[in-house]
């Protein structure tokens, strides 16, 4: 019996071949020799930011090894992206609005149908330990909820437990208030219902800050389905009319800036002091926002950024605004509060 080969037999057969040579040349690694490796990665790899502790309640406490800040494969939040998180400031050894962006993370994780593996005072107070093992006085503290490990199904049904995992972050990179350009987003925003929960299901916001960096400018602005200005990827949005009123887009169908509700609270002394008439949460079109006096993108890593370009359309002078300015400016003092209202110590 003579079998023949067609060209595509033989293409596949040597593609076999060549993928049982590939497979034969990756090493088998044992658990020590893969964390050697993983530190050789992380002393290889250094970017803008270091990572000086790390909390998961897999192993039930603190590392400061970068190499050992890993979460499970099998983790749902990994692989299907069932998990909400948070940050937070650490300014000069205070962790501003805590409490705040805490009492939104709990809400996320119950959007999330995620039941936490302790209470908010537990949490809290291994936020603030983890804080303090990293000796970091200037950063950020960013906070994970997920469904846990367990397998690699849809349903959380097998997940043991839910997980908890924090980390301090240190930004070495110089803090930037010039004003930016934006653009229009032509990424889909997520529905209200995703919107206005803080998950890791981030794909969106991602895509619509590279498509902006494409275009030469900071981050995209999204419409909501009425065609009104609703947010950028991970910042709110506000404006200065021509009369004087600040207006900032309603957080009904967008999450709820803990930062942008911080800045409203802040702007009522401008209001006492005669430089805005008034501050009002609402429906904002394209052109009333196009053709503000000023424009600011609202966000805890930005804190308050200066608009001077959407799309074509210069906004005011093309300038960074007053109130603008004015506005980080309270913001900056304000985060070096020691107020119990927004600052927390941290006991280093």
């Amino acid at each position: 019996m003579i079998l023949w080969l067609t060209n595509i037999d033989v293409h596949k057969s040597f593609d076999v071949a060549d993928s049982r040579t590939e497979i034969s040349d990756v090493p088998l690694l044992s658990c020590s020799e893969a964390m050697e490796k993983l530190k050789s990665f992380r002393e290889k790899v250094k970017g803008k930011q270091q990572f000086l502790a790390m909390y998961s309640s897999i192993f039930g406490g603190i590392t400061t090894d970068p190499a050992a800040m890993v979460i499970p494969m099998d983790d749902h939040m990994v692989h299907r992206g069932h998990g909400v998180f948070d940050t937070t400031a650490i300014i000069d050894g205070y962790l501003y609005e805590l409490d705040q962006h805490l009492d939104r993370f709990i809400r996320s994780a119950s959007t999330a149908k995620i039941n936490p593996p302790y209470d908010r005072g537990t949490i809290r107070g291994i936020l603030i330990q983890t804080v303090s093992a990293s000796k970091c006085r200037n950063g950020t503290l960013r906070y994970w909820l997920s469904a846990g490990p367990g397998d690699f199904d849809l349903s959380p049904s097998g997940c043991h437990k839910s997980c908890l995992y924090a980390i301090t972050i240190q930004d070495l990179s110089p803090i930037n208030f010039r004003g930016v350009k934006v653009v229009t987003s032509n990424v889909p925003i997520k529905p209200p219902q995703f919107a206005t929960t803080k998950s890791v299901n981030y794909l969106p916001n991602v895509l619509s800050k590279m498509e902006a960096e494409e275009l030469g400018a900071f981050v995209g602005i999204w419409l909501d389905s009425d065609g009104f200005v609703a947010e950028g990827p991970s910042m709110n949005v506000a404006f200065v009319t021509k009369e004087k009123e600040l207006v900032m887009p309603l957080c009904d169908k967008i999450l709820s800036g803990c930062t942008a509700k911080r800045v409203l609270t802040l702007a009522e002394s401008l209001v006492r002091e005669g430089k805005l008439c008034g501050i009002r949460m609402k429906n904002v079109s394209v052109e009333e926002g196009k053709n503000a006096d000023e424009m600011m993108l609202l966000g805890s890593g930005i804190m308050v950024r200066s608009v001077v370009q959407w799309d074509e359309q210069i906004i005011g002078c093309g300038k960074e605004g007053p109130i603008t300015q004015t506005l980080l400016n309270l913001v900056v003092e304000d985060m070096k509060s020691t107020l119990p209202a927004v600052g927390t110590p941290v006991p280093y």
